[in-house]
């Protein structure tokens, strides 16, 4: 079984569904610590002025988990749908997630970052990209310790054959453990995505996976990992 662990992030770019799309099952891994300036609460989207950053008001202190951090209801809901409407109105495909869009930002109330993010991750990877990997919550498997022990009591515990990290991980994961273990260490390549039609010049790639959506619609998952597969376009 393979596997992946990562804290949620808020509408996440492309690279984050390629891992999930990836593996088996993928643990959203929010027992950890909140960490500000981070993709936890904020991603950004392309505008006819470049990238704007969407953020959403957390209250958080130094030893809040990410699943204890809770929104701050100041209208962000209804700034980010403006923000969105306003640079997308015209995209190819806006009509056809707008009515999502609706619900989760003009129809919805959300308190904790971990449950808007999870939601939001779980049905786009599901609904949207057609991802069939089975998703679920570090809490219910055992683990202890901190950093690299933590993650790697978890892995084990939940019968991870092999184990997909993103590279950033490179910082503290012992790949040592992993080889006596007999658990498959990958680490996930990034490079190569193909550019896509967006509407503001020039090509910008890390922006929300909103972008590709609303931009490409069902030819998303081509961009993401479908061009592996296939002769490119």
């Amino acid at each position: 079984m393979k596997l992946a662990v990562l804290q949620s992030n808020y509408i996440p770019w492309k690279g984050y569904f390629d891992i999930i799309h990836d593996v088996d099952l993928f643990l959203f891994y929010d027992e950890v610590q909140y960490t500000k300036n981070d993709w936890r609460n904020r991603n950004r989207i392309q505008t006819q002025h470049g990238p704007q950053w969407l953020t959403v008001p957390v209250s958080a202190g130094l030893d809040t988990r990410i699943d204890q951090a809770k929104i701050v209801p100041d209208r962000w809901q209804m700034k980010h749908y403006q923000a969105i409407l306003t640079s997308y109105a015209k995209a190819p495909y806006f009509k056809q997630y707008r009515e999502f869009l609706e619900f989760v930002y003009l129809d919805s109330e959300w308190q904790l970052l971990s449950e808007l993010n999870q939601f939001l991750i779980c049905r786009i990877a599901g609904d949207f990209l057609r991802i069939p990997t089975h998703f679920g919550d570090s809490r219910d498997y055992p683990s202890a310790g901190s950093g690299h022990e933590k993650l790697f009591s978890l892995v084990r515990s939940a019968g991870a054959s092999s184990y997909l990290s993103g590279p950033a991980a490179k910082e503290y994961i012992r790949t040592e453990d992993y080889e006596q273990a007999g658990i498959q260490l990958q680490w996930k390549d990034y490079s190569g995505y193909p550019d896509y039609p967006q509407l503001f010049q020039p090509f910008e790639r890390a922006v929300s996976i909103w972008d590709l959506l609303l931009n490409t619609g069902p030819d998303a998952p081509w961009f993401i990992w479908g061009w592996r597969e296939a002769p490119q376009r």
